[in-house]
């Protein structure tokens, strides 16, 4: 063991699953404790809002010592005693919040959407604080603004332009003053035109839009300029006239997955080396293409089976009796491959199969 690691957050599998790997002893805080989250750590705690959070981590700080800990959404600004593995609080704080993410972009001369002021329509209006789109909304009429601000009680947030493209991130590893890419993604967003259709539900790595080498290189610049440390992620918009910066995600992100299936790299071991100043002597080169969906409720469900026997292609797996309600989240799912239709191919077969046994 190289050591015990306290990993927090409103979802931590991805992270703890990396750890292990990396030959850690793993121990979480997670609001959802999935059945294959008990598979890579060593003790859990889990809670329900994340005001929960900060009582959930005493309960295991009670019961154990760790050498590192690391936040994922919702931990990032949690003080604790333990050695932080990231970014600090203070620095994650102005990426927190997109008015200050966007105000950083212009400032290291970045494109990013143009802020828009009131009644200029179409719009895209999304919160100033919180994590994976899910609020982000395409405004078109003074009508639908004052819905959208109805439904989310005047949450403080910014309009900007609305950008049409391709949804891509990129992973970069960052010691505070350099950083490195480590992968391109092409994101999988929900879609439709309900509120969470700018939501994340996957991604595909390595991206193949022909600006990810130009994304690549914006977001090595970004990633060396924000002062963070560690894992961290930019996501863009790959539109018409290029790639156009849109967010920070001081953490680990959501592309953990499919980022290692394709390149063989272990983001851990990245993440910790970076923490250190230690930055790879090249980025690991992908081997195949990997994807990963998250499959969502379409009506009240409880899941009856054990979905471990499909531990191959799927993840985040709900114990046998769990329920949930319509829009929540299931499960993820991966297909792999050779090129993007054989890794596409595979996931709609192994989504036909996991869907038999969740009706």
């Amino acid at each position: 063991m190289k050591g015990r690691v306290l990993i927090a957050g409103f979802a931590t599998r991805h992270v703890a699953q990396s750890a292990a790997n990396a030959g850690y002893e793993v121990c979480t805080v997670d609001h959802f404790c999935d059945q294959d989250l008990s598979w890579f750590t060593k003790d859990r705690e889990k809670f329900e809002d994340l005001a929960d959070l900060p009582e959930a981590i005493s309960r295991i700080l009670r019961r154990r010592k760790f050498d590192y800990f690391v936040p994922t959404s919702g931990a990032e600004t949690l003080p604790v005693t333990i050695p932080l593995l990231g970014t600090d609080p203070k620095s994650i704080r102005r990426f927190m919040d997109k008015l200050d993410t966007q105000h950083f972009f212009e400032e290291i001369c970045v494109p990013a959407p143009r802020i828009v002021p009131e009644g200029h329509y179409p719009a895209m209006v999304k919160p100033r604080t919180g994590a994976g789109g899910w609020r982000n909304a395409v405004i078109a009429s003074d009508a639908a603004m004052a819905a959208w601000q109805e439904r989310y009680e005047n949450v403080p947030h910014l309009r900007q332009e609305v950008i049409n493209g391709v949804s891509a991130s990129v992973c970069c590893v960052a010691t505070g003053s350099q950083a490195m890419a480590v992968a391109t993604n092409e994101q999988i967003l929900r879609g439709g035109n309900g509120e969470s259709a700018y939501g994340f539900s996957g991604s595909v790595t390595p991206a193949t839009h022909p600006a990810r080498e130009e994304m690549q290189a914006l977001a090595g610049w970004i990633a060396a300029k924000s002062g963070c440390v560690g894992t961290i992620g930019i996501d863009f918009v790959l539109g018409n006239e290029g790639p156009v910066a849109i967010e920070v995600n001081p953490r680990f992100q959501g592309t953990v997955d499919t980022v290692e299936m394709a390149t063989g790299a272990n983001l851990f071991s990245l993440h910790l080396n970076a923490c250190q100043g230690m930055l790879p002597p090249e980025s690991p080169a992908a081997s195949q293409v990997a994807c990963r969906t998250i499959l969502f409720a379409d009506r009240d469900i409880t899941i009856t089976e054990d979905l471990s026997r499909f531990r191959e292609f799927v993840s985040d797996i709900p114990w046998p009796g769990t329920s949930f309600e319509e829009e929540q989240a299931l499960i993820s799912v991966y297909g792999w491959g050779p090129d993007r239709e054989a890794a596409f191919s595979l996931l709609d077969k192994h989504i036909t199969t996991v869907r038999q046994y969740m009706r």
